[in-house]
């Protein structure tokens, strides 16, 4: 089969859709699938000199992106000649309501090839700006429509987003719900397990995480004001915040006021690495204004890592209050205060906790989550032959 990707970024770029294409992508280029990536060539904040080139496999095309609009629509208008120049089975585009979905929902038509779409739980305006929330509107009043019509199935990835798929034009008929997943990788115990080295953090302390994007839906400064309020007490806490700086960091940095408490370190990519940092965390932070179904909720549930989040969005469908976590609003410091302090005293109810999250991650398996992906394209080619006979 021969399979085309469409999403604003890929890697090196960290992006959660861009990760789960890279999942997806690497294991069909595994059972011999001929695999592409038609993205950007925007890295957020520069343009990436290579076009062309294989990562793991996988056949990547980074299209000349003209403009971003406000800070995260790119529009890079050559990835429909270049569909429509090349023989494709099947189209898959990611991230709902962008210009380069429209473009794939316009090649697979013209081809009479099928087109799949995953949304990502895009549907929260909250942190945009005025142009973006404008934006917003005007597509998904306008063209979202239109995208879905010319969709042969929708992928959401949690059930929250099954109404508002609906309110927007897709019809319920077409939609499937497949998570995100995580990899194998985490499962596995790193010994020695040398993060408190790396880091110079003592090995005796209880590390708070947050692992993503330190971007302003993120609430990496609620989490950072918790940080501040707990130190005032006791000194055994370490906050450790991992992750690009998307507009965050130096808020994050002015609470934290030079506290030795406090850790800020750069992204990190290597998986083992990821795995190791999980293992090391007392529990991991996800106090976000908005979330899809981040991937970082089952890395730290197959770390055994306990979860004190937000619940929002898809999240309270795959977390469940203390059974793999502490659920705690979103902007509530002295909640999170308590969650966080709660989940590092409480050995027993932690204990208890991290042996859930252990045994939910194993349905999120990223072979069984593509397995599932692979299906939905066979069915939907099959349709489309089957239509074809009948014309």
């Amino acid at each position: 089969m021969k399979i085309a990707f469409t999403q604003a970024y890929y890697l090196p770029v960290i992006d959660g859709p861009g990760q789960v294409i890279h999942e997806l992508a690497t294991r069909f280029v595994k059972q011999g699938h001929d695999v592409h990536v038609y993205c950007s060539d925007s890295d957020k904040y520069r343009r990436i000199p290579v076009k062309e080139e294989v990562i793991d496999g996988v056949h990547v095309h980074r299209c000349r992106n003209w403009f971003t609009i406000a800070n995260f629509a790119t529009f890079w208008p050559s990835v429909l000649p270049k569909l429509l120049r090349a023989d494709y089975d099947i189209i898959h585009s990611h991230v709902s309501g962008h210009s380069y979905v429209l473009f794939s929902a316009i090649a697979s038509r013209i081809k009479k090839i099928p087109h799949v779409h995953t949304t990502h739980c895009c549907w929260t305006s909250g942190f945009r700006s005025l142009s973006g929330r404008a934006a917003v509107w005007l597509v998904y009043h306008t063209l979202l429509p239109l995208m879905f019509r010319w969709t042969d199935r929708i992928i959401a990835i949690t059930p929250w987003e099954i109404d508002e798929i609906q309110k927007r034009g897709g019809k319920k008929e077409k939609i499937t719900v497949i998570p995100n997943g995580m990899n194998e990788i985490f499962f596995k115990t790193v010994k020695p397990n040398k993060f408190r080295r790396t880091y110079g953090i003592p090995e005796k302390a209880k590390i708070a995480l947050f692992f993503g994007r330190l971007n302003p839906t993120k609430g990496v400064d609620k989490l950072a004001l918790a940080g501040k309020e707990i130190l005032k007490q006791r000194k055994d806490i370490h906050f450790v915040f991992i992750g690009p700086d998307e507009g965050m960091l130096e808020t994050a940095k002015q609470i934290a006021a030079g506290n030795p408490n406090f850790h800020f370190i750069n992204a990190i990519r290597d998986r083992e690495k990821i795995a190791e940092m999980y293992q090391a965390a007392e529990l991991y932070c996800l106090p976000s204004y908005r979330e899809g179904l981040p991937l970082t909720l089952f890395e730290a549930m197959a770390a055994g890592c306990p979860l004190v989040a937000s619940p929002v969005n898809g999240v309270p469908y795959e977390m469940k209050d203390n059974e793999n976590g502490v659920f705690v609003q979103y902007g509530d410091v002295a909640g999170l205060v308590k969650a966080i302090t709660k989940v590092i005293d409480d050995r027993k109810f932690a204990a208890r906790v991290s042996r859930n999250n252990r045994k939910r991650a194993k349905q999120y398996d990223w072979n069984i989550i593509a397995g599932r992906v692979m299906d939905v394209y066979k069915t939907v080619m099959k349709n489309s032959k089957k239509k074809s006979r009948q014309l």
